[in-house]
Parts: C-alpha cells; sequence; structure tokens
C-alpha cells in the first residue's frame, strides 16, 4: 500500500517551516481506497512570496486545525505504507520535524517519483512535477496546492508502475510488506485478485517474481495454479507469498506484457513452461503462370514471412480462413493438391484460378489484400481498444511499420498529440513476436478502431 501525499508550507528558514495544507491518497496499486486533505494552521505567519504562489493566506488558516489534531489521521493513514512523493526528501522531512515537535518518532519507508521519473523517463528535459505532467497530458487542477499537487503525484506514479518493466516497485513493495510480517494464505491471495483481463505476477518472500502469466479471467487463472497437480504448479504452490498484478483491459496488452516482462524478468517457473516458439509461417510466392500461392511452410529466417503460427495446426486452420475470406484458391493456398479442378470450382465457390479462368492480375490482387493487412511495412496506425476502467482507453501505437509500444488514456488530446502519446508509451520491441501477437489478434477478434495516419 501506498501513502502519496504532498505538503504546502509556510516557506522560511530550514527546519522552522510549518505545514498549511496536507493532502494524502491512500493507493493500493490500483486505486484510491482512502484520502485525507485538509488545510493546517501553522501558528506561524507565511511568507508574502508562499501566498502568491499557492493562494493559501493567513486569514484562511486561523480557523484549520492545529498539527497536533490531524496528527493522529495522518498516521493512520500512512501506518505500513510507504510514502510516496514528488521530491519526498522534502515532505517527509517537513512531517519528522512536525511530530517531532509533539514528541513523536515518525519513521516510514519513502520513495521519491523524481527518482523515479529520472530512470523510468530519461528522455524528459526536465523533472519537475509541472513540466512532467504537460509532458505526459496528465490533467492538472489547483497546480501548487496540495490536492491538486498530490493526484497529480498518484497519476504520475500509476504511469511510472507501467514504464517499470523490470517491477522493482513492486518488488520493493514486497519486501517492505515481509518486514511489517503480512503474510497472506493463498485463500486471501486469491481473494484479492480480480476476475479481469490483464496480467499476474507471482512473488516468493523476498520479492522475486517466480512466474508471470496473462489471462480473460486473472482470479480464475491463479486458482488453477494453486489447485493443480503439475510438477511446476506444486513448486509454485510451496514457494508462493503473495502476488500482484496489472489489469490490461486489452487481451493484446496483456499478451505483449507478458511476452515482454518474461524476457525482462526470467521467472524460473515459465522456464520450466514449455516455449511457445513460431515455427510456422505462411509465404507468399508466384507459380509459373504468374499467381500468387500461399505456402504454409516451416519457418525460415531467410524469407519474409507474412504471419506465424506455434504449430502447423494452428497454420493450417488460420490458412483455411483466410482462403474463405479472400475468396482464394485452395490449390493456391496449399490446402488441396489435387490435379484436376479444386472442389470448390465445382460448387461454385472458386472462380477457377487454378484452372487459368481469371487473371493472374485479378486473383493476386485479393492476395494482395490479405498480405497488406497483415504485413505493418511502412504503415501508421494507432489500435484503440478498451482500457482497465470506464472512460479509459488503451492505444498501441505502429509508426513506418515499427511496433512503438502501448499506452493507457484518459482524454483523446494525449493520442492526438503524437509528442504526448510517445511521452507516455511503454515499450515494446519490435520483434517477431510482437507483429505475430499483433497480427494474430487482429484477425482474430475486434477491436474498438483502429486510426491510420
Amino acid at each position: 500500500m501506498y501513502a502519496i501525499l504532498d505538503i504546502e508550507t509556510t516557506g522560511g528558514q530550514f527546519n522552522e517551516e510549518g505545514i498549511t495544507e496536507i493532502a494524502i491518497y491512500k493507493y493500493d496499486g490500483h486505486e484510491i481506497v482512502d484520502q485525507f486533505i485538509s488545510l493546517i494552521n501553522p501558528e506561524i505567519p507565511i511568507q508574502p512570496f508562499v501566498v502568491k504562489l499557492t493562494g493559501i493566506n493567513n486569514e484562511m488558516l486561523r480557523s484549520a486545525p492545529k498539527f497536533f489534531e490531524v496528527a493522529k489521521r495522518i498516521i493512520e493513514m500512512t501506518n505500513d505504507c510507504v510514502l510516496v512523493a514528488h521530491n519526498a526528501s522534502f515532505d517527509y522531512r517537513i512531517l519528522r520535524t512536525e511530530f517531532r515537535r509533539l514528541g513523536y518518532d515518525f519513521n516510514i519507508k519513502t520513495l521519491c517519483t523524481v527518482e523515479l521519473s529520472q530512470r523510468l523517463l530519461p528522455e524528459q528535459p526536465s523533472h519537475s512535477l509541472g513540466k512532467l505532467v504537460r509532458a505526459l497530458g496528465i490533467p492538472m487542477a489547483d497546480r501548487h496546492r496540495a490536492s491538486g499537487d498530490a493526484m497529480a503525484t498518484v497519476k504520475l506514479f500509476k504511469m511510472l508502475l507501467d514504464k517499470d518493466l523490470e517491477k522493482t516497485i513492486t518488488k520493493e513493495l514486497i519486501k517492505f510488506e515481509v518486514i511489517k510480517g503480512v503474510s497472506p494464505k493463498l485463500l486471501d491471495i486469491i481473494e484479492s485478485l480480480p476476475s479481469k483481463t490483464g496480467i499476474y505476477y507471482i512473488h516468493k518472500e523476498d520479492g522475486t517474481i517466480i512466474f508471470i502469466g496473462q489471462s480473460k479471467n486473472i482470479k480464475k487463472r491463479v486458482n488453477q495454479h494453486f489447485t493443480g497437480i503439475t510438477r511446476s504448479s506444486k513448486k509454485i504452490q510451496a514457494e508462493v507469498f503473495t502476488v500482484t498484478f496489472e489489469e490490461t483491459g486489452s487481451e493484446l496488452i496483456a499478451l505483449l506484457k507478458e511476452s515482454e516482462e518474461i524476457k525482462k524478468n526470467s521467472p524460473i517457473y515459465n522456464r520450466m513452461a514449455r516455449k511457445n516458439t513460431l515455427s510456422w509461417a505462411i509465404y507468399a510466392e508466384k507459380d509459373p503462370n504468374g499467381y500468387l500461392n500461399l505456402k504454409l511452410q516451416k519457418a525460415d529466417g531467410r524469407k519474409k514471412e507474412i504471419t506465424a503460427f506455434a504449430n502447423q495446426q494452428e497454420g493450417k486452420g488460420a490458412l483455411n480462413r483466410i482462403t474463405v475470406s479472400y475468396q482464394l484458391c485452395p490449390k493456391l493456398t496449399s490446402l488441396s493438391n489435387s490435379k484436376t479442378p479444386c472442389a470448390q470450382h465445382e460448387n461454385n465457390q472458386c472462380d477457377g484460378a487454378c484452372i487459368g479462368k481469371i487473371t493472374p492480375e485479378e486473383y493476386n490482387s485479393r492476395v494482395q489484400v490479405f498480405i497488406n493487412k497483415n504485413l505493418f511495412d511502412n504503415k501508421n496506425m494507432i489500435i484503440i481498444d478498451k482500457g482497465r476502467k470506464t472512460g479509459e482507453h488503451s492505444a498501441i501505437l505502429i509508426e513506418k511499420g515499427v511496433c512503438k509500444g502501448y499506452a493507457f488514456y484518459d482524454l483523446n488530446y494525449q493520442i492526438i498529440n503524437p509528442e504526448i502519446l510517445k511521452n507516455i508509451l511503454v515499450p515494446i520491441p519490435n520483434n517477431r513476436n510482437t507483429r505475430t501477437y499483433i497480427q494474430g489478434y487482429l484477425r482474430k477478434h475486434r477491436v474498438m478502431k483502429i486510426i491510420n495516419f
């Protein structure tokens, strides 16, 4: 659990400042579960430049509670949490100073979003809160007021969690929970998981990820691990300490995240699982008569494949659907090796390319439609699909045929503005697996829309 906060102060000499406003949002890694926002009477005057900056003046604070009156609520909000703030050392120092005046030693683990953003967003020219949220298209209200700055920090932190592909932040939180003595049972773990689409991480006690998976129903899939009788299931049951998860809304993003994060983290029980290699592929070749033939063959890195499959059976199933959808001839898609005209021609379902009844140009134009739809060569497009919650959408950016990454967004201007979209993207390597996952998904599923540009 995280306590994400912002503090406004009177200004003044080091360690003599007083708090004028505090906002704390308790965040479980997915949503805000509690909040505390209050003006505070610092019992000392506010510096004039601070009044201009925040709009908070001495008159506004006259009837506000003093720090000792809200201290108990602050402890309740931050207990067993990691304190998160933008420039956390400042907020933490101010809080410790106020509690020290009350004779209480306020001690808590902290996480600084300035330092996190420097590590996870190194391309940004500035890591100040105002410039970061502007570059990332994060809406911000009440700048230099505690509630506005703390809410912007929540949204920034959520984005940083998405970009942390090695899960360093989550692993550190689990280590912290171990120190605090929080040890959930398997049933408790299952109950804490959502029945939604996303990716899940099974951790052992030191925070190490031992398995990564994705599912349309996270709770159901993890339950299968915990009740399974295979060797890897038994080992997972013996070693699991907790399970963390990320909802994706989009099944495609869950697939892409799983593939990339398994490579980044190398979980031991993913290595035990059978590797999903794409060993078959469809290629296009012209026959002596000038007709484009689609051929399902063992994958060959020297040839340009249109799309790939895990096995021959999956490839044949796809080739059957492609033949029907694009009105192609089974003899020219390797589905029939008959020496006579194909059966579909006799049933008037094929217009006779196999016996030269239509020209190669007419037939090849249909094959080319399939090829163009499945190859991203030089294409610019954004695949828009469901997000993690109501009002949110997901986007996958393909630019000049290269998959750049994915993002979640609430506001249309975050994807209409190319610079903001690139800033909020979580990068995906543009490799064969990525292209095949996207091609296969678009072939079998509907997405909300595709924007070509």
